[in-house]
């Protein structure tokens, strides 16, 4: 009787613990609710003369990002595929205090870069974008948001290829304060192709609806808060 006992009550522990373990299996993943920004300067030709726009965009930016969140601002020049085209980046502490003196210093980087920029000769746009999706998987970043301040016309220097498919799953790409060229006004085609081109090459990986046109600046906020 003992033994019975004593197999009645051995079976029930192993059951529970099988149990247990089953319940752990099936915990859900913990949601990763921090954002990630990376936002490339077109500093190409004339270009340079929008960026005091962009030095606002930017201070929204970080006006709107939270604690844990990370922030990322690089030029787009002649081989954007690197660190020194980083202009400035940080995670923002969780503690409040320092995450603001974080976003003072930021603020004042941006201003230095913009007051003493030269313009480039070439616009590496497939570049940067690939620099900024090594980054934003770095950081580990729950959403991953590419900003292009540019006209989007990539020009490249010699020797230089970037028909490559870039691995933006996970990503959404915005192209911001898209100016038309000259040869758009001649002729509305150019500007069309050349954003369904880029379309295409981010939603080939991106997926639909992740490649944004806004030159509504005021829809910018939706897409950080979304």
């Amino acid at each position: 009787m003992k033994k019975l006992k004593l197999s009645f009550n051995l079976c029930f522990v192993i059951a529970t613990g099988f149990i247990l373990l089953a319940g752990c299996s099936g915990k859900k993943e913990e949601v990763n609710y921090t954002k990630g920004v990376y936002m490339l300067l077109d500093t190409s030709g004339t270009y340079t003369l929008e960026l005091k726009k962009a030095q606002g965009i930017i201070n929204y930016i970080l006006g709107s990002l939270q604690t844990q969140d990370s922030f990322a601002v690089a030029r787009i020049d002649s081989g954007s595929f690197s660190e020194k085209d980083i202009i400035h980046k940080v995670t923002f502490d969780s503690r409040p205090s320092v995450a603001t003196n974080q976003k003072r210093v930021f603020a004042q980087k941006i201003d230095e870069f913009i007051k003493n920029v030269k313009s480039a000769p070439y616009t590496d746009i497939s570049g940067g974008m690939l620099q900024a999706v090594e980054w934003l998987n770095e950081i580990h970043a729950g959403k991953k948001i590419i900003l292009i301040f540019s006209d989007m016309e990539e020009e490249l220097a010699a020797g230089d290829k970037r028909d490559f498919k870039i691995p933006l799953e996970g990503f959404k790409v915005v192209a911001l304060n898209v100016t038309k060229l000259r040869a758009d006004i001649k002729d509305p085609t150019i500007y069309l192709d050349r954003m369904n081109n880029w379309k295409l090459k981010v939603e080939e990986s991106a997926g639909k609806g992740n490649f944004i046109v806004l030159n509504d600046l005021e829809r910018l906020e939706p897409i950080l808060a979304d």
